[in-house]
C-alpha cells in the first residue's frame, strides 16, 4: 500500500467517491464522518495526509483543523481542505485555520490523484505515490 490517507467527511457519497479514487491509486484509506472520530483515527493510524471537509456538522472543519494542530502527535500531518466553499477568501480562510492546502469541490476525479501526490511530495513523504 501507498500513503495512509484519512478522509473526514460527513457525506457518504463523497466518502465513497474519494475512497474509490484513492484505492485505485493504492493509498491506504481511513474514513471518519465527524470530527471526534477523525481525531481518534488520526491518533491511532498516524496518516500521512488528512483530507478535511470544511462543512462538517457540529464541529466544522475549521475548528477541527485548529484542534488537530494543537495535538502534538498530529501537528506535522498535512491537512488538506476539500470543500465546496469556493468564494473569494475561502481558500485563505482554510489556510488561516491551519490547513496545508485546498482542493475545491466538486472533485475532479482525474485531477485528485495528482493533487494528492503533489501534497504528499511537498510534505516530504518518501513512499510510493
Amino acid at each position: 500500500m501507498g500513503a495512509k490517507i484519512l478522509y473526514i467527511e460527513d457525506n457518504p457519497g463523497n466518502r465513497m467517491l474519494v475512497r474509490r479514487i484513492l484505492l485505485v491509486e493504492d493509498y491506504d484509506v481511513f474514513e471518519a464522518e465527524d470530527g471526534p472520530t477523525g481525531i481518534e483515527i488520526a491518533l491511532r493510524e498516524k496518516p500521512d495526509l488528512i483530507l478535511m471537509d470544511m462543512n462538517l456538522p457540529d464541529l466544522d472543519g475549521y475548528e477541527l483543523t485548529k484542534r488537530m494542530r494543537a495535538i502534538p502527535e498530529l501537528t506535522g500531518i498535512p491537512i488538506i481542505a476539500m470543500t465546496a466553499n469556493v468564494m473569494q477568501g475561502d481558500r485563505e480562510k482554510t489556510l488561516a485555520a491551519g490547513c496545508s492546502g485546498y482542493i475545491p469541490k466538486p472533485i475532479d476525479v482525474d485531477e485528485l490523484p495528482l493533487q494528492i501526490a503533489r501534497f504528499l511530495k511537498a510534505s516530504g513523504y518518501k513512499g510510493d505515490y
